[in-house]
């Protein structure tokens, strides 16, 4: 950046306007779920490792779990194994969910560990099998059409829901100032792995951590009332009325559920982040206007 481009009043100015943020989160747990364009873009790569690192700087205690779907489509397609889905979750045969595990927690959880390192920060990886962390349960999968008088159980393979979560690992490490970052793979009671959804493990992770916040980054600008306004400041009151008037629906709707059901279990507030936008992360917890929908337990968020 070259000297023309920036003023060094308006940099003190801004340092000067976080401050009450910094005090206010300094020691706190920020859970953040990586992914989607924040994942595959260049610029927004390296934002995300930095913001992160300043994160950890300034006294947050910042927590990723990550996802790679895109990424496992690549390396299925390149091993010629077919993807199919159901109810958009892959269906993952043992096969599939070698290469699975090979991607989500080898090649993406290392590069994450390695661009937070080259940031400045002290990132190590793991997966939920690391001290069993994520334990798992096979998820059942019901369908239901409309020529049947019963629902059907479809078998999705090797794909899971959270059971328990063991904070033990990521406590210790984030003590002693490593940023974790967890790739989301669970394991059974008799050693079989599971594929989870991400969003789910982070918002498991942040209900048992007791997290500050729930940071969910995805590729929407976040929730859009009818005027296509990000709406923000929600209770989780006004999400279930939302959710029962069909105003959240779709693709947002499990999104939704997982911030939601995060505040419910005593994470005190959860957010949807544009993860299209530059150092959205800091923008988010340093910032009055933030990048998203926030959900919390109280009418409004009390300013630092």
């Amino acid at each position: 950046m070259h000297d023309s481009e920036y003023n060094p009043r308006q940099v003190v100015e801004i340092l000067s306007e976080a401050l009450p943020y910094i005090q206010r989160f300094s020691g706190k747990t920020v859970v953040i779920k990586y992914g989607g364009n924040a994942m595959t873009e260049d610029n927004l790569i390296h934002s995300f490792a930095r913001d992160v690192v300043l994160l950890k700087e300034v006294g947050l205690n910042p927590i990723v779990v990550h996802g790679g779907g895109p990424q496992i489509g690549q390396l299925l397609e390149r091993l010629n194994i077919e993807s199919r889905f159901v109810d958009g979750m892959r269906v993952t045969d043992s096969e599939t969910m070698d290469v699975v595990e090979m991607v989500l927690g080898g090649l993406v959880n290392k590069s994450i560990v390695n661009l937070i390192n080259g940031a400045g920060g002290k990132a190590i990886g793991l997966t939920g099998k690391d001290n069993a962390q994520i334990r798992a349960r096979k998820l059942s999968v019901q369908r239901k059409r409309a020529d049947m008088t019963a629902s059907e159980i479809i078998d999705i393979g090797h794909v899971g829901e959270v059971e328990h979560i063991s904070t033990d690992l990521i406590e210790m490490l984030s003590e002693a100032d490593y940023i974790p970052v967890l790739a989301p793979i669970g394991v059974d009671a008799q050693g079989h792995s599971y594929n989870i959804n991400a969003d789910l493990v982070a918002g498991r992770v942040a209900e048992a951590l007791g997290a500050e916040k729930l940071m969910l980054l995805t590729n929407v600008a976040g929730l859009m009332n009818q005027q296509g306004e990000v709406m923000t400041g929600l209770t989780t009151e006004q999400v279930d009325q939302l959710i029962e008037d069909g105003v959240i629906y779709g693709g947002m709707l499990p999104k939704i559920r997982c911030a939601l059901e995060a505040v419910k279990n005593g994470v005190n507030s959860s957010v949807i982040v544009d993860g299209r936008v530059e150092h959205a992360i800091l923008l988010e917890i340093f910032t009055r206007s933030g990048v998203g929908t926030l959900i919390t337990d109280q009418a409004s968020t009390p300013s630092p």
